[in-house]
């Protein structure tokens, strides 16, 4: 671009939307994580929903992977679609354990009562089509 120029210059464009996006993803369910550090008496009732579906209350433990982890290898870029894919993961499990019943719901704003689960699991897996993009630790 010269000095004459009046236009913006958006050729890093793709490179920082796909930072956006990492930083949203993984600060927002980062936060989802450290309340369950924060709050170990959560992991109880997600072992209970788990025993209700005869699988192991032990895949309670797989909650650290999606909220704490995965923010974190996301937020820095470093194995980001692995971290899209655990963050995916880790919503549908979410949706099957405590949400299935408000999945054809609306909240009492009038949106879809699993907005936020929805958010969090389709930029998961959009993280995981796209990758890191350049400004990574790791780009992919």
């Amino acid at each position: 671009m010269n000095a004459t120029s009046k236009s913006i210059d958006f050729s890093n464009g793709d490179a920082l939307g796909k930072l956006l996006l990492r930083l949203t993803l993984g600060i927002f369910m980062l936060f989802h994580g450290i309340a369950k550090i924060l709050n170990p008496g959560s992991l109880e009732f997600i072992k209970g929903q788990l025993a209700a579906l005869s699988l192991s209350p032990y895949m309670a433990y797989g909650v650290f992977l999606g909220e704490v982890i995965a923010p974190l290898l996301i937020i820095f870029g470093i194995f980001t679609r692995f971290g899209g894919l655990l963050i995916a993961g880790n919503m549908v499990f979410a949706i099957v354990l405590v949400h299935s019943n408000e999945l054809l719901s609306l909240g009492d704003s009038g949106g879809w009562a699993l907005e936020l689960q929805g958010f969090f699991l389709l930029c998961g897996l959009a993280i995981f089509l796209m990758g890191s993009g350049r400004l990574a630790f790791r780009p992919d």
